[in-house]
């Protein structure tokens, strides 16, 4: 009741210009960011309902105040530690996976890596030919396919839900596995490297509300797991042929085998004579 009551008690006499310092921009300047992230974050999650309903209850405990109404803001005064523990219980795959992709920044390794020089990609442009050439070619025929490439953050868990191949890529051994009616066409292939290590993998759906209801269970799965690490995703549609990619929660969709290696070819990661900025420019304006 105390603290309610605090909100609209206003000391008149007190009311001055405050100095402001460097410091309070700096602040204002955080808290801006921060907000605008969780706003944006929250858009695309159950959280953005929910905070449509707490900004109801807001107003109507607002009212309250107003109206004096001392039961009901005793009620809410009681109530308010118990519904910030709902709240945390119900959103908690949505808070996990919030912390896992500010985990996966790696803040402190990319600044002090921009001088680094990589001799070699995460794979070899063999592998990237092969790669792009069995995705065309199931395109054309309809067959439906869904490649995980491994990245920087590992791909385990996934991996031991599907069957051990460890074979060198190659567009053939794709092709096959996604063949209909074959015993390794049903789930996800995983790469890492130049090798596919496992195929039939289960990939956790997406929950994202604004994926388009005309995408099925393999482009939710492929965002789903895009959305979950850092991996680099590869959707051929059984329905259209089309190719898609996902990475990092965006799904860019009817990709030709051009714009399919481009972002295959930034994926690969070699910059061993360009220029970090140049090279994070370049990164930048292909995620587009």
């Amino acid at each position: 009741m105390d603290q309610i009551d605090f909100i609209f008690d206003f000391n008149r006499t007190s009311m001055h210009m405050p100095t402001i310092r460097i410091s309070d921009i700096l602040e204002i300047f955080i808290i801006a960011f921060l907000v605008y992230h969780i706003l944006v974050w929250a858009r695309n999650t159950r959280l953005w309902s929910l905070l449509k309903g707490v900004i109801v209850i807001l107003v109507f405990i607002l009212v309250c105040a107003l109206f004096n109404m001392s039961t009901i803001l005793w009620i809410v005064e009681r109530v308010f530690s118990i519904a910030i523990i709902g709240i945390v219980v119900i959103l908690q795959p949505e808070l996990r996976k919030a912390l896992e992709e500010l985990g996966r920044k790696n803040f402190f390794s990319n600044v002090l890596a921009l001088g680094d020089s990589k001799a070699e990609g995460r794979f070899s442009d063999k592998t990237l030919n092969e790669i792009v050439r069995a995705c065309v070619e199931m395109s054309k025929v309809r067959t439906g396919a869904l490649i995980v490439i491994e990245q920087n953050h590992p791909l385990t868990e996934y991996e031991r839900t599907g069957i051990d191949v460890d074979a060198i890529v190659t567009s053939q051994l794709l092709i096959n596995i996604f063949e209909h009616n074959t015993p390794l066409h049903d789930g996800a292939v995983i790469v890492r490297g130049d090798r596919v290590v496992s195929a039939t993998c289960y990939l956790p759906l997406s929950d994202n509300m604004g994926i388009g209801k005309e995408l099925g269970t393999r482009h939710r799965a492929g965002i789903g797991a895009s959305e979950a690490t850092d991996a680099f995703v590869i959707i051929v549609s059984e329905e259209t042929g089309k190719i898609s990619v996902a990475q990092e929660g965006e799904l860019e969709r009817a990709l030709d085998s051009d714009r399919l290696r481009e972002r295959l070819r930034v994926l690969q990661d070699k910059h061993e004579e360009e220029a970090p900025i140049r090279y994070f420019a370049r990164k930048a304006k292909v995620k587009k």
